[in-house]
């Protein structure tokens, strides 16, 4: 009977403090697990289809298996993960960290189900297949998808809800990396976009949930292994990681705007071919396997380049022809629609990026100059944090991954130039940037996208409401094309207030021979207001 009423008293009342931190610490557990099991997955996977179960060991692996055999993985690989986006999504698209902030921000905190479900079976067949991504980003999905469930069966509010999301996330990211500290602000920083107190403790402790279940199963390591000291060796080589930052910020810019690119040139080429949409990601399989049979290096997530790359195991053309085919081959599976996230591949990117950079800095200045692996471990961080936008969490992240926290200064110095250029050439950050090639506006803050959020049929007045507007003034204004659909946002609304400076708008609704049918009017202030209270909710949700 108690816990029949106190049942009740949650899903219709919410969870106070406490419950929620319980509840956090459940979310947490559970996106733990799931990004264990993906990864186990992966594993499973690419053992069948490769032959090794080591993921940090896959190209060089691959470099022993038939030439006809590294080609067809891919294709088999790519026709796989166009069936079940063909069948299972609306757009043909996988989800990703882009669609989770999208949720955070409009939609109370919930993702899709069934078009994610599908894109999670798509990354981790992309993933064990050479696709040319990372793990990153279908966990957080994952991760966000078990939150949405809980939110949806508590029945919980927006800011609970993306709380709720939060946590998952830290978790999730906690158990791939074995990072909490990165975790947790990777939740506040790239998916919540806001640092408020009352999210900050129960997504630590989230985080911590998940790095615990990691270590259950790895051991408490980190994911690179430096050898060796990296440290800085005099106070005039920080100018070096000041010019590195800026080489970075354009290698990311780079990778995102091919990545962009080879999306519209796929669409495009799709298009006037009339390809069937289930034979786009075949066709990036294809390429990518062409490229691995020459370079196995560009497939899988390939932490094994970018270690070789941290202890110095690439020689300078090595690196700089690594670092161009990773670009092509991130782009190929990305616009490909294949899966996974760009965390992996912009670690790799970086850390090759960062080595090329070191061995010419130490050949011109070898007086002055520290081992060229530092360039390579700050050029990891640099490049991950431009494309991620995410300059705190991607440098904790980088000293959890590799264990080395004496290289602070120059790391924090390659980050912070590489996000405060790349995030002037494109809108913030990739994922941002995916958003606004969505015409979803959310780079600019929630006084652009709030009004998004907001239908004109929510907030009009109907005509037998009080203070309705005038119904004669309403149909003249119709008849002068002076009105808004009621499908239509305040986005599209307010400027037409400011445009035509009149004090409401009719509201219609087209009929089946396409005319206008009146529903109501749009107040200027009404919209106003709505659009005020939004903000003020906000803001005190940030400031929370």
């Amino acid at each position: 009977m108690n816990f029949a009423r106190g049942w009740d008293m949650l899903r219709h009342q919410g969870p106070s403090q406490i419950q929620f931190w319980f509840i956090a610490l459940g979310v947490g557990v559970a996106s733990g697990f799931a990004a264990i099991l993906f990864r186990f997955a992966i594993e499973w996977l690419q053992a069948t289809l490769y032959g090794t179960r080591n993921v940090n060991a896959l190209h060089s692996f691959a470099q022993t298996l038939p030439w006809y055999w590294v080609l067809l993985i891919p294709v088999a690989g790519g026709i796989a993960v166009g069936l079940i986006v063909h069948f299972f999504t609306p757009d043909g698209r996988v989800r990703s960290v882009a669609d989770v902030i999208e949720g955070a921000a409009l939609n109370d905190g919930r993702v899709e189900k069934k078009a994610g479900i599908a894109s999670a079976l798509c990354s981790w067949i992309t993933l064990s297949t050479g696709g040319s991504t990372g793990r990153e980003g279908p966990v957080v999905h994952i991760a966000s998808m078990i939150s949405s469930w809980v939110a949806n069966l508590l029945r919980v509010d927006g800011i609970t809800g993306r709380d709720l999301l939060g946590c998952a996330v830290a978790a999730a990211v906690s158990a791939s990396f074995n990072a909490p500290i990165a975790g947790a602000l990777f939740a506040l920083e790239v998916v919540l976009r806001h640092f408020a107190l009352h999210a900050f403790a129960p997504i630590v402790v989230a985080s911590a949930a998940g790095t615990v279940i990691n270590r259950l199963f790895y051991g408490d390591v980190t994911e690179f292994v430096l050898p060796g000291t990296t440290t800085v060796e005099f106070y005039l080589e920080l100018p070096a990681f000041f010019i590195l930052g800026l080489v970075c910020g354009l290698v990311a810019v780079i990778m995102m705007r091919a990545i962009f690119f080879a999306d519209d040139f796929e669409s495009s080429l799709q298009s006037r071919l009339g390809l069937p949409r289930w034979l786009r990601p075949a066709v990036a399989g294809l390429l990518l396997g062409a490229i691995a049979i020459e370079f196995p290096h560009i497939i899988g997530v390939g932490y094994e380049t970018t270690s070789r790359a941290l202890s110095g195991g690439l020689v300078l053309h090595e690196a700089f022809v690594f670092a161009v085919l990773k670009v092509i081959a991130v782009a190929i599976t990305m616009a490909g629609r294949m899966g996974g996230g760009v965390f992996s591949p912009s670690l790799m990117l970086g850390a090759l990026t960062g080595l090329t950079f070191g061995h010419i800095a130490t050949g011109l200045f070898p007086d002055v100059s520290s081992a060229f692996t530092l360039y390579a471990l700050a050029g990891m961080g640099a490049v991950a944090a431009a494309v991620l936008g995410a300059p705190i969490s991607t440098t904790l992240i980088v000293f959890e991954l590799t264990g080395d926290w004496q290289t602070g200064l120059a790391v924090m110095i390659s980050v912070s130039m590489s996000t405060a250029l790349a995030s002037r050439l494109v809108d913030r950050s990739f994922f941002l940037s995916q958003l606004e090639r969505r015409n979803v506006h959310l780079a600019a803050g929630p006084q652009a996208y709030l009004l998004a959020m907001f239908r004109v049929q929510g907030v009009m007045r109907k005509p037998d409401a009080e203070g309705a507007a005038d119904e004669a003034t309403c149909l003249t204004m119709i008849e002068q094309g002076l009105y808004v659909m009621s499908t239509a946002t305040l986005e599209t609304a307010l400027p037409r207030f400011d445009k035509s400076g009149v004090a409401f708008l009719p509201v219609v609704l087209l009929d089946d021979a396409g005319a206008p049918v009146l529903q109501g009017a749009l107040f200027h202030v009404d919209a106003l207001k709505a659009y005020n209270r939004a903000l003020a909710a906000t803001a005190a949700e940030e400031h929370s």
